[in-house]
């Protein structure tokens, strides 16, 4: 039995491109589809299109965790390896664990005759939001035996935003999350490591769904379709190349122009989100504190009680690769404890939370 991609049983989160209905496209990470249902087995119909890296599509198959490798470029098909039962209920989560380095089409999924697709829990009306860089998207996470230790050679194998801090962080606080999040980008354009030499940075990026060159032609998201009470910024860290201009001098033009970019996007969000809390941060990654003196400038400048900045305990002190799932989990359980402290309008008035 085919379910196509828009049966209203299907449950998805994340900024999505519904273009065509038929094919919705996941972009960024965390962005994922939840089903439940009965049967003795599920296909899983996908379309791939790489720009870099290998790729890999994260499943969570009834609290069980494993990930699919994704063809450089085309369709495929799997089947979920199901605990067989009369009449046993299935749950699972399909979910992109990686950024940019490519985009996947969901083209649906296939029961078996006798299977049928179940009410998937309501979603606790909790929202977060995510404007972040690889540790935001939780790249290279899986490496844990480098806890401590500069990143392996890897092709994307480590990386899955299912153990990124935003993602911990959202479900500590049982809120639904769109994951903002490209590995190598900074604020401004023109620096960091995403796209390469031409670089792409956080100010074009942000209010897109496709915003890589190499998977086609931009496209913008409507911020009507989702509407968080939280918004966290976690931007400042691959600004420091190709120069460390704030290191060097945080009171000299280019600094100066960087906080005044800084401030220009918060003033973007704020108007997008005229409501919601905005909490910027750096995270545990290596880094010179004198972006976290730039960013707690800006934030004061700003003169917004609902725009404020989180210092983590150990803050820049991290694995000097990228944060391994230990590391998020650290970074979790401080901004989720932060969150839960500040006073979200409804927010006690949700179904879920701690």
């Amino acid at each position: 039995m085919q379910i196509r991609p828009d049966h209203e049983k299907l449950s998805y989160t994340g900024r999505i491109d519904w273009s065509n209905p038929a094919e919705p496209v996941f972009i960024y990470p965390c962005t994922s589809v939840r089903m439940r249902f009965t049967g003795d087995y599920l296909k899983v119909h996908v379309r791939n299109r790489r720009a870099y890296w290998d790729n890999y599509l994260g499943c969570i198959l009834d609290g069980r965790q494993f990930s699919f490798r994704l063809p450089g470029e085309g369709s495929a098909v799997w089947e979920l390896p199901l605990e067989q039962g009369e009449d046993k209920e299935h749950d699972v989560l399909l979910f992109k664990r990686q950024d940019a380095c490519h985009e996947v089409s969901f083209l649906g999924i296939e029961l078996d005759e006798g299977g049928a697709l179940l009410d998937v829990p309501g979603k606790s009306g909790r929202r977060i939001e995510v404007y972040g860089d690889s540790v935001s998207a939780g790249e290279v996470s899986e490496a844990v035996a480098y806890t401590g230790s500069e990143d392996p050679e890897h092709q994307g194998e480590y990386s899955n935003s299912w153990y990124s801090y935003a993602w911990m962080t959202a479900r500590k606080l049982d809120a639904e999350i769109h994951d903002i999040a490209q590995g190598g980008i900074a604020l401004l354009d023109g620096t960091g490591w995403f796209h390469e030499p031409e670089y792409i940075g956080m100010e074009s990026a942000w209010d897109k769904i496709r915003y890589s060159p190499d998977l086609g032609e931009p496209l913008d998201w409507k911020f009507e379709h989702y509407q968080p009470q939280v918004v966290i910024v976690a931007i400042g860290q691959n600004d420091s190349h190709p120069a460390d201009y704030m290191k060097e001098d945080r009171h000299g033009e280019k600094a100066k122009r960087w906080i005044r970019h800084y401030k220009a996007f918060l003033g973007k969000l704020r108007e997008k989100y005229p409501d919601a809390w905005i909490v910027c941060c750096t995270t545990l990654l290596r880094h010179d504190r004198a972006w976290d003196l730039s960013i707690g400038q800006a934030v004061q400048e700003m003169e917004d009680e609902k725009i404020t900045q989180y210092l983590f305990r150990r803050n820049g002190e991290g694995t000097p690769g990228h944060l391994r799932i230990p590391e998020a989990e650290e970074m979790a359980e401080e901004l989720s404890a932060y969150i839960n402290n500040l006073a979200i309008e409804g927010w006690e008035e949700e179904n879920g939370g701690n």
